[in-house]
């Protein structure tokens, strides 16, 4: 596995999966940011550690499966399936008690080793959605 790709998957196990917030400098640069749909998030690992725990307020005890697609050299694409009940609220969305399968397809880019910025696109509202539907 290339360290690129050992980083990825570390990242994932470390901060989602364990929750463990505190390693985030070991994953992240201070002045990361990401691009989602229509904006730009930034704010560093501050943004990192709130979207961390929004997640885990919602979704305890996740798995995360991650899947590398492409890798370069500074840039890796990846997905990211993660399967959770929502045990919490979710940006708008009442708390199901369902469990939600959703993927995210993400580039990182790196420097010096660590995530600088990140290109997400994914799927968890629309899961959100049709899990009401059932």
């Amino acid at each position: 596995m290339s360290p690129l790709s050992s980083k990825i998957q570390a990242a994932n196990q470390t901060l989602i999966a364990q929750a463990n917030s505190t390693a985030i400098p070991d994953f992240f640069t201070p002045d990361y940011f990401a691009h989602l749909t229509d904006q730009k998030l930034t704010g560093g690992h501050k943004l990192v550690r709130g979207m961390l725990d929004l997640y885990q307020r919602a979704f305890p005890n996740p798995a995360v499966e991650v899947e590398i697609l492409l890798e370069g050299t500074d840039r890796i694409s990846w997905q990211r399936t993660v399967r959770a009940k929502q045990e919490g609220p979710f940006k708008g969305f009442p708390a199901s008690g369902r469990t939600i399968v959703w993927r995210d397809v993400v580039t990182s880019r790196f420097h010096n080793g660590l995530i600088a910025e990140e290109w997400v696109i994914s799927d968890l509202a629309e899961q959100l959605l049709l899990s009401r539907k059932k």
